[in-house]
Order: structure tokens, then C-alpha cells, then sequence
């Protein structure tokens, strides 16, 4: 493309550029208390590649050094941490909210009760509406939510973005909070049909709010650190060992530590809102939620001039599709399979790269340069990952419904059923810290690169095994429950009422000899899956998106979890006595075929992660933006350029060419 045409298509506003964002400067005052590096430099600059330093005197890897040295994290700034924690009060307030929705809904008001409250004998409930109906409007709410970033990621790199995105995120979760508390009230749940109705509205203001901001508040922790240290250098420890501080790694620790928050957040607000369910009320239970989540826009609004702000950037969601539609011109298919192979073949996106097609063929739309398409085709490969979660989101959406009602069913000697889920977010507190500070630390040591395909996979392997243990535990449920039919299963969820026992008959009457406690292990199984599949997919999603397509493309990824709940619908008819073991069974199938697929289709991805981090920054940024130094930056992407070549990442690391 010549230098007039990138001038007249590829448009970029002041303030898009890191270099010249008007904001307050993010430095790192303690790097080596962060990294343990030594403040004495990189080693002999005589010895360094001129092609490989930096403008500064950083010192950039060499393809031999990024095979050997160890990999260490950057310096994280301080500020990062205030948006970890805007997090954790929005997921305080919509797991504290989402932890009674089955009891609430599924449960009848106990006896003697105004508020739901069932005090330490009794059973919380409200709506009366039975398992199926609760399992339906929670997964119906998991769509919803997970739908929604599609539509907040794309209104954020277009229009808004992404901090203001988060502020209207945050009205519109506001006031399915107030409608949910409505729903709550004493004088509205004592007519149950007329409270569903309400509920039910609230869970659509609930979710838009909640999908505008799950799509943009992860991209916006990351950018924080990105505008800093863009690409991997080599630095010296204090102990003389060289290493390689790599943006990547230190992104993929933010996001660890980031979903400590989340999880910090959803198991205080779990625990506290089902025992204010138990024992003051549900209006008390959606109500607390509320109140916290008015931090949010306080805490955004304070710290406003330290946030790394990038601006939106028009529309270029079309130019992305009409990329798809150039390269399979005469290549579709009524045989899906033969059309799926045509969008799988090499060279798909090569082949529509503006230096491959004569100035006076482009189509009026090409108003990018190479390194964008290179950039699509990147992000399109992390949607391809995507695909594959609704599989893992199947098995830990049993989490929020399923697995609630099996505790229900065992003794629980006072605790809430609904309180024994928080077992996901105890170890996840646990073995996050384990994870960022002993075990992945020591695995590079080691050597032992555990890539995000690696760890996805092994994400949807433990799901597998945590569905066997659930399907365990259920069938010793179904044989031992009292009401057991002799020729099979028992019929456990109204056992009380089949048995003709009181109200507060003791649950050794009615109830199987389980204590809820071995649920433990399914719990534990599916956390190790969450650190494998959940926590990767938003680094993935992050890293491997066009910087003006990040809130969209963490919408695909989000979307994910949305396909999962609408799957989860056609298990419905299962979520009943005595089903709930083919339930199970059924869902550990699909994970264990799903984890074998997606390693055999994404071998190949996993062996270009290096390449795809360090491809080079395109000059397009975007239809409304203007002003930009395109000498400035078409230095700053030969730079780039000449460094990928100089480390042998210019080069597809399958086919070697």
C-alpha cells in the first residue's frame, strides 16, 4: 500500500497513541522489589545486536535467548489494583444477588414466614416454582449476561469506549438491582406470580448491566500495564541470572491476581447474602448487593486521571467480516464441511492482504495495511479457541443450579445448601497465590512453558472429572435416599411430603446418610478447571485481539459462557429425580471429547503463541481517528519489524518458512 493511501484509510486520533495519552505517567518507583531485577542493567551492550536495542538502550531478546532464559514478570503498578477491586464489588454484588436466585425461586415460602427467611430448621424459600423452573430463568440469566458483552464490547471500540462503556454498565445494573429487591419484598412475594413477573424483569436490566461491563473491564485492566513495557527485554537479576521480562507473562499474572479479586468478591458476597436469605430475608439478600456495587462509580470516578483511557475508535467490525467475505469469494459451499475447510486453509488471510491485491482492485474498504489483517487473523484464531468453551462453561454452569439442589437433598446439619458452592472461590483463593508465586515460578525454572492452549485443555479435562464425581455422588444419593423405589432411583426432592413427615421432622427422616460435604472434591475438580479455562480465556482474549477490537472480541469470549447456558437448556428435562446421574454422565461425555477436539485442532495454534504475541502494531486504528504522526509510527512498526526478524519470529513456526 502506498504511503498516500495509508495516510487517506489508515486514521488515528492524538490521543490513541500510548506515547501521547493525556493522562497521569504510570512508573513503576520499585521495579526490583516487583521483578527482582537488578537496577545494574542488561550485560555488555557490545555484545548486543544494534538490531535488538531498543531507542532507550533496552536490550530485546534474541531468538536464542527467548528459547532459554527464564521468563520473569514486569513491575504492576499500583493503580491496576483499584480496577481489581471496582471488580470485586461487582462481583460482591452479582454473586451475593445470583446465590439465592434458586432457592428463591424454586423453594416454597416457609412455613410461618414473610421475608423467605427459614431460620436454622427450615429451608429458605419464596416462589414455590419447583427445580425446573429455577434451572430454566438461571440459565435464561447466564444467557443473558454473557450475551450482552457481545453488544457492550463492540458499543465500546466503536462509540463510547470502554471507560464510559463501564459507567452506563453500571446504570443499568443499578436498576435490575432495585427491581430485584422489589421482587423481595414481603408484601410482593406473597403473591408469587406477580413477584416471578417482577423478578424477571429485573434480571433484564440485570444483565444488560452486567454484560456491558464484564466486556470492557478486563481489556481495561491489561491496558493499564500494556502502554508500559510493550514488548519482551532482557534484564539481569540481582543474582547475575538473565532473563527475559516478558509483557505477555506479566499480562497473564494480572489477570491472575485480577480474578483473586473476582473471587474475593464472589465469596463474601455468596456466603453473607445466603445467610442474610436464611435467616433475615431475600429482600435483605438482594438488597446488600446493591449498596456495594454504589462503589463502583465512585472508585472510577476518583481515580479517572490515572486510568489509561484509549479512546474508541469507529467501526471496524465490518472490515474484519468483509475480510472473510473477500477470501471465500467463489469458495462457499452447501456442504458445510467443505466451507468450514475453505475458511481452515492456509494462506486464508494472506491472500487478501492489501500488498497482494493491485491498488486499482482494492475495494473502497481497504483502508488498512498488512499488519491489520495480520492482527484479524489473529483475533479470528482466538474466536476458533472460543468456540470450544460453551463445553467447558457446561460443566461449570452445574455450579449455580444443579449441584445446589443435589446439596438440598443431603444433610446439612444448618448450613445452607446454597452456601456449599463457595467451596469454588475458597480454593480458588488458595491455589491462585499457589499458582502465580510457586508453581508456575517453578515451572519456568524448569523450563516447562505452559502455553494458554496447554492450559485450556487441561481446563476441560478436570471439568470432565469433576462431572464423573457429581454423577457419583448422586447415584449414592439415589441408593440411599429413604424414599428409594426398590426396583430403582429414589425420588428424593419431595421425599418429607412421600413419607408423610412434619415440617420440622429431622432430615436423618427424610433425608440419605451423605453429609453435603462430600460434594468437596466436584467443587475443588472444577476451580483447578476455572485457573486452566476461565482465567486463560480472558488473557487470550486480551492478547490475541486487534487492539480496536478488544471489547468485542472479550465479548466473543464471554458470548461462550452465554451458547453454554442455551446448551444447558436442552438438559432441562434432566434436572429432575431421577435424572440427575445421566445428567452428569452426559455432560462429562461431551468434556471429555471436547478436550480431546480441541487439543487435536489447536496443536498447531499453540506452536505460533511467541510469533502471534510479537507481531508488529498496525498503523490502522481506526475510522475516527485523525491527527497521528504516520512517520512516527511507520518508524516505530519497521522497528518492530526488524526485531521479529532478528528473533526468527517472522517465520510460521509449523512450516518453518
Amino acid at each position: 500500500m502506498s504511503a498516500d493511501a495509508t495516510r487517506d484509510g489508515v486514521e488515528a486520533t492524538h490521543d490513541s497513541s500510548p506515547a501521547v495519552e493525556e493522562k497521569a505517567p504510570i512508573v513503576e518507583e520499585k521495579a526490583p522489589k516487583e521483578t527482582d531485577l537488578a537496577a545494574i542493567g542488561s550485560g555488555s551492550g557490545s555484545e548486543v545486536d544494534e538490531h535488538l536495542r531498543g531507542p532507550n538502550g533496552e536490550i530485546y531478546p534474541t531468538k536464542e535467548e527467548l528459547e532459554t532464559l527464564r521468563r520473569v514478570k514486569g513491575p504492576i503498578n499500583w493503580i491496576i489494583y483499584t480496577i481489581a477491586f471496582i471488580e470485586l464489588c461487582e462481583r460482591f454484588a452479582y454473586y451475593g444477588t445470583t446465590a439465592v436466585f434458586n432457592n428463591f425461586i424454586a423453594q416454597p415460602l416457609p412455613a410461618g414466614s414473610t421475608t423467605g427467611a427459614g431460620g436454622t430448621d427450615l429451608q429458605a424459600g419464596a416462589l414455590d416454582q419447583g427445580q425446573q423452573a429455577a434451572t430454566g430463568l438461571i440459565l435464561f440469566n447466564n444467557f443473558w449476561s454473557y450475551l450482552i458483552p457481545l453488544v457492550g464490547g463492540w458499543l465500546a471500540d466503536t462509540y463510547w469506549g470502554k471507560y464510559k462503556t463501564i459507567h452506563i454498565a453500571v446504570g443499568f445494573a443499578m436498576l435490575g438491582h432495585i427491581i430485584l429487591v422489589v421482587s423481595a419484598l414481603p408484601p410482593v412475594i406473597a403473591n408469587p406470580k406477580g413477584a416471578l413477573g417482577c423478578f424477571s424483569l429485573g434480571l433484564i436490566f440485570f444483565g444488560i448491566g452486567v454484560g456491558f461491563f464484564k466486556a470492557n473491564i478486563s481489556p481495561m485492566i491489561a491496558e493499564q500495564y500494556e502502554s508500559e513495557q510493550p514488548r519482551a527485554i532482557v534484564e539481569t537479576l540481582k543474582s547475575g541470572e538473565r532473563v527475559v521480562v516478558d509483557p505477555v507473562l506479566t499480562i497473564s499474572i494480572i489477570y491472575m491476581r485480577y480474578y483473586f479479586f473476582i473471587n474475593v468478591g464472589s465469596l463474601v458476597g455468596s456466603i453473607s447474602m445466603v445467610y442474610a436469605e436464611k435467616y433475615v430475608g431475600f429482600w435483605l439478600a438482594y438488597t446488600l448487593p446493591t449498596a456495594l456495587f454504589v462503589l463502583c462509580p465512585m472508585v472510577l470516578l476518583f481515580f479517572k486521571n490515572k486510568y489509561t483511557r484509549n479512546p474508541p475508535t469507529g467501526s471496524v467490525l465490518s472490515k474484519a467480516l468483509a475480510l472473510v467475505a473477500l477470501s471465500m469469494k467463489g469458495r462457499w459451499s452447501i456442504n458445510p464441511i467443505t466451507t468450514i475447510n475453505h475458511l481452515r486453509e492456509p494462506g486464508f488471510f494472506e491472500r487478501v492482504k492489501p500488498s497482494k491485491i493491485p491498488e486499482s482492485e482494492r475495494p473502497a474498504w481497504m483502508t488498512f495495511d498488512d499488519h491489520w489483517v495480520d492482527e484479524v487473523r489473529r483475533g479470528f484464531k482466538a474466536c476458533s479457541v472460543f468456540v470450544w468453551y460453551p463445553i467447558y462453561w457446561l460443566s461449570y454452569n452445574q455450579i449455580n443450579n444443579n449441584l445446589v439442589a443435589q446439596a438440598a437433598t443431603m444433610t446439612l446439619n444448618g448450613v445452607p445448601n446454597d452456601v456449599v458452592n463457595n467451596l469454588d472461590p475458597i480454593v480458588l483463593l488458595i491455589f491462585i497465590p499457589i499458582c502465580d508465586k510457586l508453581l508456575y515460578p517453578a515451572l519456568r525454572r524448569a523450563r516447562i512453558n505452559l502455553t494458554p492452549i496447554k492450559k485450556i485443555t487441561g481446563g476441560l479435562f478436570i471439568g470432565t472429572i469433576s462431572m464423573v464425581v457429581a454423577a457419583i455422588i448422586q447415584h449414592y444419593i439415589y441408593m440411599q435416599s429413604p424414599c428409594r423405589d426398590r426396583a430403582g432411583y429414589g425420588y428424593v426432592e419431595d421425599c418429607r411430603s412421600f413419607l408423610g413427615l412434619p415440617a420440622d421432622a429431622p432430615e436423618s427422616a427424610f433425608k440419605p446418610p451423605l453429609t453435603v460435604w462430600i460434594q468437596t472434591p466436584a467443587y475443588v475438580l472444577l476451580a483447578f478447571a476455572e485457573i486452566g479455562a476461565s482465567i486463560t480465556g480472558l488473557e487470550y482474549a486480551f492478547t490475541k485481539a486487534p487492539k480496536n477490537m478488544r471489547g468485542f472480541i472479550t465479548g466473543v469470549f464471554w458470548f461462550a459462557q452465554a451458547f453454554s447456558a442455551a446448551i444447558g437448556q436442552a438438559f432441562v428435562p434432566l434436572a429432575a429425580d431421577p435424572y440427575f446421574v445421566w445428567l452428569y454422565v452426559a455432560i462429562a461425555i461431551i468434556s471429555l471429547f471436547g478436550g480431546i477436539g480441541f487439543w487435536i485442532n489447536f496443536a498447531d495454534l499453540d506452536r505460533e503463541e511467541e510469533a502471534l504475541n510479537a507481531l508488529p502494531d498496525s498503523l490502522f486504528k481506526g475510522s475516527q481517528n485523525q491527527d497521528v504522526d504516520f512517520a512516527a509510527l511507520e518508524a516505530a512498526q519497521a522497528e518492530q519489524e526488524r526485531i521479529r526478524h532478528a528473533q526468527g519470529l517472522d517465520k510460521n513456526p509449523v512450516t518453518g518458512v
